[in-house]
């Protein structure tokens, strides 16, 4: 069994021993630690929370822990039920909430769930404040409340349908072109909340012909649920079968979205955030960020705009929107087809993506797959390194860094988050797992044959 303990939050399986698993003493655990945390931050005032879970199997159980801590905390709660996680989100936003709790554990398997930690602003808390919930919850700092001030319970169920009302209403998306473009697109929710969001949404756009597919929140994933192509072959045939003009793909709290070309081909998950970026700085030209492991593509695109900048940040939501606070961004997110555009909130959502795309495509007149041509095309490739336990990673990493800074044919080397190597005509990304003796090493160029060699040759130097 595993338990994984990160700044985004508690991840592990259902079941085991404490502390080996997510069991209900480590859901509970764990909350009681971040509503302490909270207070300490607020001190004297009467704390609200929103509480929001996917469709897993083990979601219901989780969600009444995490609720009846909170209420033995003092803390009232907004229960917002099935919901996803952009729409938690936009549920602390707009319902005044001081941060939330998402029950989700993402693309894992049905058999892992999390609490996803979010702070008053609907975004994940930073690292310094995920170490201090961590040492709360190893030190037993904790304080429940007396029988008279014990938290209370208000269920909401409407904020998916006040979150699609949120998309419909920005300024750059336009319902009356979808409208009229007369699409036939299917969806593949993996039996999560995205079926009761994406088809809602779509409708909602004008979208008349929606296929449905694993769109029942039964929580039994009719496949693997992370978004990626080997995953993705049933939808593939679905989308060539009902002769479809686009597919549509999104992970098991809907954060993810990928998309398949009407010839049944994967748009590719990179490229998702590549072609809303294109739309959104056609229209309001300005500034982009994703991580260091997400395509180059986005920073071509991005040079295609006068004046427009991109930049890198290291991986993980809360340091991208950072860098994109700091840098006025109007669009970015991360290259697994997370799309966080600022005009509606700072977290990766995949209903904002899928109104903004299919508002590029209506205005485009393309077909996806002509659409997905229009871009610079890349390929990344991912290996591993194996090492001794003995080694000192980040001293090699720090070698590495080292060498090549300067060296002939390098563009730039940066360091904030392991060390990327920027060529000309491609990159290579070395990460040291935490959990064990590895680097992991992404490469990209326009081939995969140069991106493979590019990886090889940072290989030989490690």
């Amino acid at each position: 069994m595993s338990l994984i303990k990160s700044i985004s939050g508690i991840r592990g399986t259902i079941g085991g021993p404490a502390g080996e698993g997510l069991t209900p003493l480590d859901v509970v655990k764990f909350t009681s630690a971040f509503a302490t945390f909270l207070k300490t931050a607020n001190p004297g005032r009467r704390l609200r929370l929103a509480v929001g879970r996917d469709a897993r199997l083990s979601g219901a159980m989780v969600d009444r822990l995490v609720v009846g801590t909170l209420q033995g905390m003092g803390v009232d709660v907004l229960e917002t039920g099935l919901s996803t996680t952009p729409t938690t989100e936009m549920t602390v936003i707009d319902g005044h909430c001081d941060g939330g709790i998402i029950i989700t554990a993402s693309h894992n398997p049905k058999h892992w769930n999390a609490l996803k930690l979010l702070n008053a602003k609907g975004e994940f808390i930073s690292d310094a404040e995920g170490k201090e919930v961590l040492r709360l919850a190893e030190s037993g700092e904790v304080n429940y409340a007396e029988v008279d001030d014990l938290g209370q319970v208000t269920v909401e169920e409407d904020w998916i349908d006040r979150h699609i009302e949120r998309v419909l209403g920005l300024e750059l998306v336009d319902v009356e072109g979808i409208r009229k473009a007369g699409f036939r697109v299917a969806v593949d929710a993996v039996n999560s909340t995205g079926g009761l969001a994406i088809p809602r949404l779509l409708r909602r756009l004008g979208v008349e012909q929606v296929v449905e597919l694993n769109c029942e929140p039964t929580g039994h994933f009719a496949h693997n649920p992370e978004p990626i192509p080997q995953n993705l072959t049933q939808i593939s045939d679905c989308v060539r079968e009902n002769r479809c003009d686009l597919g549509i793909v999104v992970d098991p709290d809907v954060d993810r979205l990928a998309l398949v070309c009407e010839t049944g081909e994967m748009f590719g998950e990179e490229y998702t955030l590549v072609s809303v970026a294109d739309y959104v700085l056609s229209h309001t030209p300005g500034n982009t960020v994703s991580n260091l492991s997400s395509s180059r593509a986005l920073r071509d695109v991005t040079r295609r705009y006068a004046g427009c900048q991109y930049n890198a940040a290291a991986v993980g939501e809360v340091n991208v929107t950072t860098l994109m606070r700091e840098t006025g961004a109007v669009i970015g997110g991360e290259g697994n087809g997370g799309v966080i555009y600022p005009a509606l909130h700072y977290g990766r959502d995949a209903l904002v993506g899928v109104a903004l795309f299919l508002t590029l495509l209506a205005k485009s007149g393309k077909k996806v797959s002509e659409l997905r041509k229009s871009y610079p095309e890349y390929i990344i490739s991912k290996n591993r390194k194996d090492l001794t336990p003995d080694m000192d990673v980040d001293a090699l990493l720090a070698k590495v860094a080292k060498r090549y800074n300067g060296m002939a044919g390098v563009e730039k080397v940066t360091t904030i988050d392991g060390v990327k190597i920027d060529f000309a005509d491609g990159w290579v990304h070395l990460r040291k797992s935490n959990t064990e003796p590895i680097i992991r090493i992404y490469s990209e160029a326009a081939t995969e044959a140069r991106a493979n060699e590019l990886a090889r040759q940072v290989m030989q130097q490690i």
